[in-house]
């Protein structure tokens, strides 16, 4: 289906379910859709450039540069870093150019009079600003791509070239000192259940692929039934069982004595998978996709890491939130176009720069609070976005009715 004719039924579906465009009137109106889209699609493509290139070179170029400079970071991946962070940035740079467009070009509608003629002709201001709302929607469409599919991965590849080449730690990284603990539920005499310790992994280190110099303990019966050590242990996807190369195992007795001792070059181990993708998945949030943050969850549950795991539940909900901000600017942004006073393009650069300033300030504070555990993980992603919609709401009613 030609994307005019989706759009077409997208303003038809909108103006009769808002009751403010005749139906019969729908294709003359068409035509002021795609004359408003046309003066958009313009600042909107200038705006996600600009943004980007300031936000790689303000937020990013400067550190880089003292990482080559003072700790020696090779200049191919200096480049290579630049460019992964190209997308984080065009993601940020996607709701902020939405406020930046709408606002200049309903300003620039405003000034000449055009809004006026618009209204007098018949259409309200509500039914105006539809074709702002629809490219906002696609807005958030493109936004939460680039924040799932792109985003994490490029993430994950700079942190993992600074921890090779600088040696840089990260909260999340688990790249030594990896320590899991695996337990099982078991049933009382009384029917009632008990979540005891099963296994204990320890390791030094781990690559990617491998842990080095592991130690595991078993506990059979709240005993610890076996202890196995080795020089490093990796997980074998085709055969679902832990592959450990030139170790120990030594058996204890009910007594805690040492029964047995058997060393191995190779030896095969039916253990959890969890502790292995515990250490593989060990990234910053903002290194994950939803998907593979819900899934490093459940690890995060069984270890009872209460704060890691409201951190995750809190950053999730942004992660969703987030690609909506480009239905709250685009919004505020065409409320404030349409205001009787004269905007220009300095006075609508400092305006947006105000509105995102504010309401990006507005989601820490109420980000924080959600990392505390003062409100909800919901109500820490999803409050912002809220409360920006209703003033954005409110200031288009008010224009509207003035």
């Amino acid at each position: 289906m030609p994307l005019q004719t989706i759009f077409m039924k997208a303003i038809k579906f909108l103006g009769h379910f808002l009751k403010i465009l005749p139906v019969e009137n729908v294709w003359s109106f068409y035509l002021i859709d795609r004359y408003i889209l046309s003066q958009l699609v313009g600042p909107l493509v200038f705006s996600v450039g600009l943004v980007s290139v300031l936000g790689v070179a303000i937020g990013y170029l400067s550190d880089l540069a003292n990482k080559v400079v003072e700790s020696n970071l090779p200049l191919i991946q200096a480049l290579e870093i630049i460019l992964l962070k190209i997308p984080e940035f065009t993601a940020y740079a996607l709701p902020i150019s939405m406020m930046l467009s709408t606002l200049l070009t309903y300003g620039r509608l405003s000034n000449d009079s055009e809004l006026i003629a618009l209204r007098v002709c018949g259409a309200s201001l509500y039914r105006l600003v539809i074709p702002a709302f629809i490219v906002s929607l696609i807005m958030t469409g493109i936004t939460f791509m680039f924040s799932e599919l792109i985003v994490p991965a490029a993430n994950y590849r700079v942190t993992s070239i600074l921890v090779e080449h600088l040696q840089e730690e990260r909260p999340y990284w688990q790249n030594k000192d990896i320590f899991y603990p695996d337990y099982e539920k078991v049933v009382l005499p009384d029917g009632s259940t008990e979540k005891q310790l099963k296994h204990l992994f320890f390791a030094e280190k781990f690559d990617g692929h491998k842990l080095e110099t592991l130690t595991v303990l078993e506990w059979l019966e709240k005993k610890l039934n076996r202890i196995v050590v080795s020089d490093s242990a990796t997980w074998n996807r085709q055969e679902e069982t832990w592959d450990f190369f030139n170790g120990t195992i030594y058996q204890l007795a009910p007594d805690s004595s040492y029964q047995d001792t058997y060393s191995f070059k190779h030896r095969q181990l039916p253990l959890t998978k969890a502790a292995f993708e515990f250490a593989q998945q060990g990234r910053d949030p903002y290194e994950m996709n939803i998907f593979q943050a819900q899934k490093y969850m459940k690890i995060l549950r069984v270890m009872e890491d209460e704060q890691k795991l409201r951190t995750f539940q809190v950053r999730i909900q942004q992660k969703i939130a987030f690609p909506f901000i480009c239905v709250v600017f685009g919004v505020i942004g065409s409320a404030l176009g349409t205001s009787p006073q004269y905007i220009n393009r300095a006075i609508g650069f400092g305006l947006s720069v105000v509105v995102v300033f504010v309401y990006y300030l507005l989601g820490f504070l109420i980000g924080s609070l959600g990392l505390i555990g003062l409100v909800s993980p919901f109500i820490a992603g999803w409050l912002p976005n809220i409360i920006g919609l209703g003033i954005g709401v409110y200031l288009l009613y008010w224009f509207a009715e003035s």
